[in-house]
């Protein structure tokens, strides 16, 4: 049977005045699209938002746990978790959920934005449970290296929200353009000073009328 997957291409840019999260909407089961609306950018706190690669169960229900653990700890501590901490919770549950045995394994792949009083951050966190902070870009996905190509030419340190945003869907679309798992759609959002907002949700028409 096949496991459905996200496929894939996520991107996270670190900017002057926040972050940007983008991804597109294709979900595929081998190779059978079964599904062109799915949203791959998930806020998980106030402050916090995730993009998602993988599969798909095990995405979903790692989202759920870690959406309780962080209300559990904030209550606990009275006060929210940081960035940083936020990821390395997650990290922890992906570590522990690889490393269990199962007859399909638990592949899942996040880039985790967010802010804090320490200003804005991005990492991602691997298959493996590895965390990387990016004080750049990240890519992540089936279609990260043609996504990675684009930002490694026009990325520049302290660019506006607003710049970061058309670099980002430049990038998306790259590899929309040439990975199969990757299409129908692009998801952008931006982090900044005032929250989380999602400021672009486009599907991309691919009937062919005859």
């Amino acid at each position: 049977m096949e496991h459905k997957k996200t496929g894939t291409t996520t991107i996270g840019l670190v900017c002057k005045d926040g972050v940007v999260l983008a991804a597109d909407k294709r979900v595929t089961a081998g190779y059978m699209i079964v599904d062109k609306k799915f949203r791959k950018i998930i806020k998980i706190s106030d402050n916090v938002a995730v993009t998602i690669a993988g599969s798909v169960s095990d995405v979903q229900m790692l989202i759920k746990i870690i959406k309780a653990q962080i209300k559990l700890a904030s209550l606990r501590r009275g006060k929210e978790l940081s960035v940083k901490e936020t990821t390395n919770l997650l990290a922890n549950i992906v570590y522990s959920n690889i490393r269990r045995p199962s007859m399909i394994p638990s592949i899942t792949g996040f880039l985790v934005g967010g802010k804090d009083n320490k200003g804005f951050s991005l990492y991602e966190v691997g298959v493996a449970g590895d965390v990387i902070e990016a004080t750049d870009y990240r890519a992540d996905g089936s279609g990260s290296q043609f996504a990675l190509g684009v930002l490694e030419s026009d990325y520049k340190k302290d660019l506006p929200i607003k710049e970061a945003t058309k670099l980002a869907v430049k990038s998306l679309n790259a590899a929309i353009q040439r990975d199969i798992a990757s299409g129908n759609g692009f998801d952008v959002i931006n982090i900044t000073k005032d929250g989380i907002k999602r400021v672009l949700e486009q599907e991309i028409n691919t009937k062919i009328l005859v």
